[in-house]
C-alpha cells in the first residue's frame, strides 16, 4: 500500500505562485501519479498526471483548464511528486490532492484510475 502526504498549500495573493509537494511511502506497483483538486461545493477534478513507470515514463498530462500555469514533476530518487502553480487565480482556491495508481489512458484523468490518495492541502487565493 502506498501512503501519500501533501504539503505546500497556503494563502496566496492573486498572481502569486506555489509549489505543492507529495511525499510517497510504502511499496506498491504504480504506473502514474496525479493531482486533483476540490473546490467548495464542487466535485473533485483532475489537474495533472505523470507516468511513473513503463514505456511512457515521465510523460505528463494536463487538464485543458490549467495548461500553461500548472506544471507536474517528480523526483524518482526521493519518490516525491510536485505541482508548480503560477499566476494563481481566486478560482484555483481548493483542496489539492495527490493520488497514485495504475490508470490506463481512459482512466488517467479520472478518480477511478487511482487507488491511493493523500489527505489534501488547502490552497486559498485571495487578496
Amino acid at each position: 500500500q502506498v501512503q501519500l502526504a501533501e504539503s505546500g498549500g497556503g494563502l496566496v495573493q492573486p498572481g502569486g505562485s506555489l509549489r505543492l509537494s507529495c511525499t510517497v511511502s510504502g511499496i506498491a506497483e504504480i504506473n502514474a501519479m496525479g493531482w486533483f483538486r476540490q473546490a467548495p461545493e464542487k466535485g473533485r477534478e483532475f489537474i495533472a498526471a505523470i507516468r511513473w513507470s513503463g514505456g511512457s515514463y515521465g510523460n505528463s498530462y494536463y487538464a485543458d483548464s490549467v495548461k500553461g500555469r500548472f506544471s507536474i514533476s517528480r523526483d524518482k530518487g526521493t519518490r516525491a511528486l510536485y505541482l508548480q502553480i503560477d499566476n494563481l487565480k481566486p478560482e484555483d482556491t481548493a483542496v489539492y490532492y495527490c493520488a497514485a495508481g495504475r490508470p490506463i489512458m481512459s482512466t488517467l484523468r479520472t478518480m477511478r484510475g487511482y487507488t491511493s490518495w493523500g489527505q489534501g492541502t488547502q490552497v486559498t487565493v485571495s487578496s
